[in-house]
């Protein structure tokens, strides 16, 4: 990280621009409260004043001169003047106070200054009025308070800016040194994908902030990239491994008819048997192209409420004839609450369940047996097909919902190793969750459950 690029960071202009409308409204604030306190003093000056004044306004010119000298003597700070003067502005007794020259105004309070020790001036506000004698009464209020208040706020509010801006500028430099690092990781971590290494994410706090819901969203569209290359890669080694054998049979038949085909029989067999190794290899192709549709996004727009009990018992049906020919036990029960209905597409949502009683079939040995069940949890709506075959190995578990992908059990029966694949791309359009297990948990031989879950949508959900 560099100091030079905080300055380009959003967080640390932000900053900035928060700092200068905080400073812009404290400067505001700290104004109104200075106006307002000036204000608030000069009229308790102002009050004492209109109470003090006119008590002298009757007495004799002798008795005003005893009282005023009396007060002089006692207000050596001379915080409060009582000052009187002659005619001309002479003054004659009391604290001796210039007679401002002229009078700005009699009867009402003014402003003055009069010279002070070491060449300063001390401000006054008073109230100055003429008797009848022509003599001249001034009250005065020394606002050496008045100014200290000044010199204390001013000094207060400018040394509380420097602080402010400096811890502001602080929290600024804070902020966009975070920023930078966390763009910085980001920016490594992008490096890193676009290298090839799709297996980096970006890099989160786990926090709620914008960045890591950004990162959440980021990390989710790459596991999904992830996938879908895995998956490509995987389709495109399925397809030379599992399309190779089909098509070397192709070619080996149509040679051996070339070289040792004599009459129209021999001929027929041989494009009979092509004919075989083709349609498996059209059927393999529409699977692959049949999930590539299922994938497809815009296919949630046609979603519509189905009731997933009555999906599940047109699959149970159909297969059940199958199921007697191989001596299974096939069962449908339904636990929880109906109705067990969700937005879907009933044809995908049948073609999952279809695949998956298929399977069960396949792999279950005679005499064996097969439970398809629907329920209504709290987790969610399930639905699970159970069988007593073979088993799925606990390490095989993720890798059969790919594409070709053939457990070594497997590997001798019929099919393109595509069936849990169709399965696992129904289930993701449905934001569906697939789970395998096995049916003891001790033994992966034992027999296999795979439940499709729709997180959420349980019980009351599912009803609505």
């Amino acid at each position: 990280m560099r100091l030079v690029d905080l300055p380009r960071t959003s967080s640390f202009r932000l900053a900035l621009v928060f700092l200068a409308l905080f400073g812009i409204a404290a400067s505001i604030l700290f104004g109104f409260l200075y106006i307002r306190t000036q204000d608030y003093l000069i009229q308790s000056v102002d009050s004492w004043l209109a109470r003090e004044a006119p008590g002298n306004y009757a007495s004799p010119v002798p008795a005003i001169i005893a009282r005023f000298n009396a007060h002089a003597q006692g207000d050596t700070d001379m915080d409060r003047a009582f000052t009187l003067y002659s005619a001309d502005g002479t003054y004659l007794a009391g604290e001796a106070l210039p007679l401002p020259n002229p009078v700005p105004r009699f009867d009402q309070p003014f402003n003055f200054r009069v010279p002070g020790g070491q060449h300063t001036r001390m401000r006054f506000r008073g109230l100055a009025h003429r008797l009848e004698s022509g003599d001249i009464i001034l009250v005065a209020q020394n606002m050496y308070d008045t100014r200290e208040f000044d010199e204390d706020f001013v000094g207060t509010a400018l040394w509380g800016s420097v602080i402010a801006a400096a811890l502001g500028l602080l929290g600024a430099v804070i902020m966009g040194a975070g920023t930078v690092r966390r763009f910085d990781d980001v920016a490594l971590a992008i490096q890193r994908i676009v290298g090839g290494d799709l297996s980096k994410r970006l890099p989160t706090q786990g926090t709620s902030g914008d960045l890591d819901r950004l990162g959440h969203v980021v990390n989710g569209m790459l596991d999904d990239i992830e996938r879908l290359m895995y998956d490509v890669k995987g389709v495109c080694d399925g397809i030379a491994h599992d399309l190779r054998t089909p098509l070397t049979r192709i070619l080996a038949g149509l040679e051996r008819a070339q070289r040792r085909a004599r009459t129209t029989d021999d001929y027929a067999a041989a494009i009979e048997d092509a004919i075989v190794e083709t349609q498996g290899v059209l059927r393999t192709f529409s699977a692959l192209l049949r999930i590539a549709e299922i994938e497809d996004g815009p296919r949630r727009a046609g979603f519509e409420t189905v009731d997933v009990e009555t999906i599940a018992r047109d699959v149970v049906e159909f297969y059940e004839p199958l199921a007697e020919q191989k001596d299974l036990r096939m069962s449908f029960s339904c636990e929880g609450s109906a109705p067990y209905r969700m937005k879907g597409d009933p044809s995908l949502l049948f073609e999952a369940i279809s695949n998956l009683v298929d399977n069960a079939i396949k792999f279950t040995p005679e005499a064996g047996f097969i439970a398809i069940t629907v329920m209504d949890r709290a987790e969610g709506l399930t639905i699970r097909v159970a069988d007593s075959g073979c088993g799925i190995a606990v390490a095989d578990r993720e890798a059969v919902q790919r594409r070709f992908h053939r457990t070594e059990k497997s590997r001798h029966m019929p099919g393109n190793g595509l069936g849990l694949s169709l399965v696992a791309a129904v289930a993701r359009l449905h934001d569906m969750t697939v789970q395998i297990e096995s049916l003891s948990a001790a033994d992966d031989a034992s027999g296999t459950i795979v439940t499709l879950l729709l997180p959420g949508h349980g019980r009351a959900q599912a009803h609505t």
